[in-house]
């Protein structure tokens, strides 16, 4: 899927949409931790992970933005260190005159009141005045991977993110999940415009059939229930 295509397709859908889909289509779940959040209000951004290890100094950003492809996002992993800001407005900019379509930080940045009027979607774990103060030794896959919270992503990824926070898809998935969180997404569209109509959503789901079968079969989860009704409300 190209980045035209891919960024069109998620216009309409959220992280929340993508994160359901990935539940049922059994692919992990890899968010970023809640702490990274959107710096420019209503932040939204959808590409190939143009992944970076940060040692210290910004020529490693150069050196990434050289390899990467225009709709690519950069992804920095600063080991989630609070002691200084890895990206400020320089480096955003840059990324945007490179055809870069946003900038995820495991890590802090600075300059903000700059990449807020940049424009760029940049999400972070917060800002602080200083940059870096030192210089470490380059990883030999520094270009090639970042770790983000828990997960590790590369060039095989694909990254969302939305305001309500930065999730990882696989890419030779995405289309397939898009199907699936479009799917999920007008099924959820239904049943608010219902619930506006007047029919609740407990009417919907059928939620009274689902505590009787429960008093008859105390193992009956919600979700297996929803199921058998064609809800789409957990998965």
């Amino acid at each position: 899927m190209d980045h035209d295509e891919l960024h069109s397709r998620f216009a309409t859908l959220t992280t929340a949409h993508v994160a359901d889909a990935c539940l049922r289509a059994r692919v992990p779940v890899r968010c970023a931790p809640p702490v990274v959040r959107a710096v420019v209000d209503g932040g939204r951004v959808a590409g190939r992970v143009a992944p970076v290890r940060h040692v210290g100094s910004v020529d490693i950003f150069l050196e990434a933005y050289e390899e990467a492809a225009p709709g690519d996002v950069l992804v920095v992993d600063n080991g989630g260190r609070l002691d200084e800001a890895c990206v400020g407005d320089l480096a955003v900019l840059e990324a945007k005159d490179a055809g870069l379509s946003g900038v995820v930080i495991w890590g802090l940045h600075r300059d903000t009141a700059d990449i807020r009027a940049i424009g760029l979607p940049v999400f972070s774990m917060g800002a602080t005045p200083t940059g870096p103060q030192r210089l470490d030794g380059r990883a030999k896959d520094a270009l090639e991977a970042a770790t983000v919270g828990e997960w590790t992503v590369s060039r095989e990824d694909v990254v969302f993110g939305d305001d309500d926070g930065v999730l990882f898809v696989p890419a030779d998935r995405a289309a397939e999940l898009l199907t699936v969180a479009e799917t999920i997404r007008d099924t959820e569209r239904r049943q608010a415009d219902r619930i506006r109509e007047g029919n609740s959503l407990r009417e919907q789901v059928q939620f009274t059939r689902y505590l009787e079968g429960r008093r008859g079969n105390p193992a009956l989860t919600f979700r297996e229930h929803l199921r058998a009704v064609g809800g789409a409300i957990e998965e």
